[in-house]
């Protein structure tokens, strides 16, 4: 069960989220009468009840808004329970002034939002025992540790346990507490009106995530990186579990890059199966693998870990997308050497680039690698025999084929390009990895003088569709990956219009 949490400052915006929620079927509402402007009436806000409520007046060293006197808290907080009210939100010194009554039950709580204590089973211990029916404890993860001794707590709890770690490392917490028993967990109204640090929103937490489905037998998968929060694979992976019915999940994993060492080594406590790598953890991973696949070793990356029986085995699919990618746009035949004879220019020597000018070398292409960082170039062309020139001179070249593995376009600065269209020459084969947005400025004017284009999105959608393979053995629904993925990227650029053309919705209270 979700439970969403409404902080606004005037009962009418509160009522009417609380009542759009019942349309959506949310089945537990937090009504947050701290952030209330002005004298509470909880008649008024418990008027239309259609659903669970809890009932939560914060202070702000608790993270709340409450200015008033504690009596007059804890009166407002007795009134909600001779209401009735289905549960009723008490920190520790509170639980001991207000007693039992009726049928509401009792949330004992405990905020802390500097750390994650050591000492998290003595504090579950100290609230159980205040008449809980429920123990909630959050706090903030400044490891991902934080949120294995987290889950652990409410795993082994004799008594019903909400525990989640705040912040962008603690997000997946949120998502994971279902599958280590928690009776609930907590979203927002809207995913730009977080109450804590870290919180998704009603929508993401149903239909990407679909909480409401996760039990003790879901296998957990996700993306490790740092920073997390713009990755889309979560949203892509999660449809394709869901349109199989299988029961998996998808989450987001910030791993910071010297706790990379302890996580591997933690995951499979989370019941972790699979996990997608990106930066700044390519490299460093290899080092906590068993056993790697094909072109890893060659390229010194690995973006993609399944955890089996035989421990962890790392695989490439940038490798295998981008070279699909060229193969089908320069009708080449993989199984020879079908780029001998053709010039191919790299924009960029990162990660992803160090994938392609493995592949495009192994196919036999003349490589030739510019990046505004020389230094990245130079070494990247050292490992694979490649050419390199200074950016200031990329248009000298003459290519058959350019790829553009560089943010350079990537919204939300559309006007720019990595290669001027008046050095693009017709026939030639222009790849863009940049896939937000899919038509980039580079692949427009590549459209316009009459080059064959390749987008991000293909590369993209390849990579994650080799994924979903190594995850489950199952073949992945590429066009429903397609489909989603420019469903995502077009909202995303929708909503950014729409924030920066209106007021803030809290601007209202």
């Amino acid at each position: 069960m979700i439970c969403v949490s409404i902080g606004r400052g005037r009962h009418r915006h509160m009522i009417h989220e609380y009542r759009h929620l019942v349309e959506h079927q949310a089945e537990l509402v937090e009504l947050r009468l701290d952030y209330i402007i002005g004298p509470v009436s909880l008649k008024r806000l418990l008027a239309e009840k259609k659903s669970k409520v809890i009932v939560t007046c914060r202070r702000p060293e608790d993270g709340g808004k409450w200015t008033g006197t504690e009596e007059a808290r804890a009166t407002l907080l007795r009134h909600a329970i001779a209401m009735g009210v289905d549960y009723v939100d008490l920190e520790e010194d509170l639980a001991t002034q207000i007693p039992r009554f009726g049928s509401t039950q009792r949330i004992i709580s405990h905020h802390d939002f500097n750390k994650t204590p050591d000492n998290l089973d003595q504090i579950h211990d100290r609230l159980s025992a205040l008449d809980a029916d429920i123990v909630k404890i959050t706090t903030m993860a400044n490891s991902p540790r934080d949120n294995v001794r987290m889950l652990r707590m409410v795993r082994d709890a004799k008594i019903p346990t909400v525990g989640m770690c705040m912040g962008e490392i603690g997000t997946s917490s949120r998502i994971l507490v279902g599958k280590f028993g928690a009776p609930f967990t907590y979203a927002t109204f809207h995913h730009e009106r977080a109450l804590a640090p870290g919180q998704l929103s009603y929508h993401d937490m149903r239909h990407i995530y679909r909480y409401d489905q996760i039990d003790r037998n879901t296998e957990v998968y996700g993306v490790i990186a740092d920073p997390i929060g713009h990755s889309l694979s979560p949203i892509i992976h999660n449809a394709c579990f869901d349109h199989f019915g299988m029961n998996r999940v998808y989450v987001p994993l910030r791993i910071p890059r010297e706790e990379l060492d302890q996580f591997m080594d933690d995951a499979r406590e989370l019941g972790i199966r699979g996990i997608s790598v990106t930066i700044p953890h390519k490299e460093a991973v290899i080092r906590k693998l068993h056993k790697v696949h094909g072109a890893v070793r060659s390229i010194n990356a690995a973006n993609t870990v399944v955890f089996n029986g035989e421990g962890t085995v790392g695989y490439n699919t940038d490798y295998h997308a981008a070279m699909q990618c060229v193969d089908l746009a320069m009708s080449t035949d993989p199984s020879d050497q079908p780029l001998s004879g053709r010039k191919a220019l790299l924009l960029g020597a990162g990660g992803v680039a160090k994938s392609i000018a493995f592949g495009l070398t192994r196919r036999g292409a003349d490589v030739v690698i510019t990046n505004r960082t020389a230094e990245r170039a130079e070494q990247l062309a050292s490992d694979f025999e490649c050419h390199t020139i200074p950016w200031t001179r990329r248009h000298a070249v003459k290519p058959d084929l350019i790829i553009n593995a560089t943010p350079i376009g990537m919204h939300p600065n559309v006007d720019e390009t990595p290669f001027d269209k008046h050095y693009l020459q017709p026939g030639m084969v222009v790849f863009d990895t940049v896939y937000n947005p899919e038509s980039t400025l580079l692949l427009k004017d590549a459209f316009q003088k009459n080059c064959k284009v390749v987008t991000g999105v293909e590369m993209f959608v390849r990579q994650a569709a080799h994924q979903f393979q190594l995850f489950t053995n199952q073949e992945a629904p590429m066009e429903l990956m397609r489909e989603t993925l420019k469903r995502t990227t077009g909202a995303v650029k929708i909503q950014r219009k729409n924030n920066d053309e209106s007021e803030s919705p809290d601007h209202a209270d």
